[in-house]
């Protein structure tokens, strides 16, 4: 009974498993069919695809360096005039005004001179006595001198006669003792005058000293006098340009008071600074001359070109190298100066001249550089390797870059005379890539 109850309940199980069976079978038997029907694709051909590129042959070639700098134009000389006396302005040039400019000698502006004028007269009146005194002394001097035989003379005759009477006396007892002694008197006193004579002329070339010292320091008076008077009036002492004034007529100035500043456009500067790595390998020195100094006085005076800022191609002037201003060891710069005179600042055409304030760039020739390869700037990577062609398969080779100038970079070491270099512009591509050079850029 048992048995026929386990053979009831295994029939559903047993048949569960053929219905799998036969639906596993069914879809095995359906997929191997449809694999048969389908074709299996066509085998690809690989192939390496190139990279387009233009390439540039170099060769070594011998290229003149230009070391570029900006700085801004100033006027050479710029003189501040003040007045050197005190007083009153009475009078002004009838173009004081700021951008005019004044020619050498003209009148800026005066001061009130009455003072001065009465000073000066004083002064000459002066002298005009000292030299009288001077002239008086030395005339007296002359006739004392002559008065000097007429005293020792009468001296002489005082005395003798003092003594005759003094030996009548007292041998002969011939005459009176108030007469000896009256005689004696008078020696003594004709003594005392020749004495005082010959002190009065020994004084005459000290008081004569004197008095011509005083005459030198009237002098001296007077020419202080009559350059306090030159003073009143104000020169230009150059043809040049009023950059600054502060005057008004009735003003009342004091010396040192800065009146008007005036500025000498006939040579104008530029200070340039330079990287002193640039100054070190390309800038220009001549053979030391004259005495030694431990400064840069043998700096070449190269011509350089002038552009301003704002109009390069239209605005370009010719100046030169003049020296050097500076080191500065903080910046490494160079500071160097580049004078323009005024004939290479005026043009000729419509175009605006040299000025002082435009802000300019400077072109300095400097030493040329031999035995170097010129590359476009942007065919160098910013670690010195450039991109060749070698069997039409792309190389990195490291390069010594030597400078780079404007868009171009020069190169001394690492490529070799007919070296292909890759000019277009590539983002890391792989080593020995296969190349295609555009035709006609070899």
């Amino acid at each position: 009974m048992k048995n026929f109850v386990r053979q009831i309940n295994s029939r559903p199980v047993i048949k569960r498993i053929v219905i799998c069976a036969a639906i596993l079978f069914f879809g095995f038997a359906g997929m191997s069919l449809l694999a048969a029907l389908k074709k299996p694709p066509t085998e690809a051909k690989t192939e390496e695809r190139p990279i387009r590129v233009e390439v540039l042959e170099v060769n070594a070639e011998t290229v003149p360096v230009t070391i570029t700098g900006y700085g801004e134009t100033r006027a050479l000389n710029t003189v501040v005039i003040a007045p050197e006396v005190t007083g009153k302005i009475v009078a002004t040039h009838p173009r004081l005004e700021t951008g005019e400019v004044i020619p050498a000698g003209e009148v800026l502006f005066k001061i009130d001179p009455r003072d001065y004028a009465a000073n000066t007269a004083n002064a000459r009146a002066n002298v005009r006595q000292l030299e009288n005194t001077v002239l008086r002394l030395q005339k007296q001097y002359e006739i004392d001198r002559k008065r000097l035989k007429t005293l020792e003379r009468n001296r002489e005759l005082a005395v003798g006669e003092f003594q005759r009477l003094k030996t009548l006396l007292e041998k002969d007892t011939i005459g009176t003792r108030s007469g000896v002694d009256a005689a004696e008197k008078a020696a003594n006193a004709a003594t005392d005058q020749l004495d005082q004579m010959n002190q009065a002329i020994a004084l005459y070339p000290i008081q004569i000293q004197e008095a011509k010292s005083g005459l030198a320091a009237g002098r001296a008076q007077l020419e202080i006098a009559k350059a306090n008077l030159e003073r009143c009036i104000v020169r230009a002492p150059f043809t040049g340009r009023i950059s600054a004034e502060s005057l008004e007529l009735g003003q009342y100035v004091n010396p040192g008071y800065q009146a008007v500043t005036l500025a000498n456009d006939a040579v104008l500067e530029i200070l340039v600074p330079l990287d002193s790595r640039d100054a070190r390998k390309w800038l220009r020195f001549d053979a030391q001359s004259g005495p030694a100094t431990a400064w840069f006085q043998n700096l070449s005076r190269t011509p350089s070109t002038v552009r301003w800022t704002e109009s390069p191609e239209t605005h370009v002037w010719e100046g030169y190298l003049d020296r050097v201003v500076k080191f500065d060891q903080k910046t490494r710069t160079l500071t160097v100066a580049v004078k323009v005179p005024a004939t290479n600042a005026i043009t000729t055409d419509r175009n605006l001249p040299l000025v002082e304030g435009m802000f300019c760039s400077v072109e300095i020739p400097g030493l040329p550089m031999e035995n170097v390869y010129r590359l476009p700037r942007w065919a160098v990577s910013f670690s010195n390797t450039v991109y060749t062609v070698r069997n039409n398969r792309l190389k990195t080779v490291a390069v010594t870059v030597v400078r780079s100038q404007g868009e171009e970079t020069f190169v001394n070491a690492g490529l070799k005379p007919g070296d292909r270099v890759i000019t277009t512009r590539l983002v890391d591509p792989l080593e020995n890539s296969l190349l295609e050079i555009v035709e006609g850029q070899s």
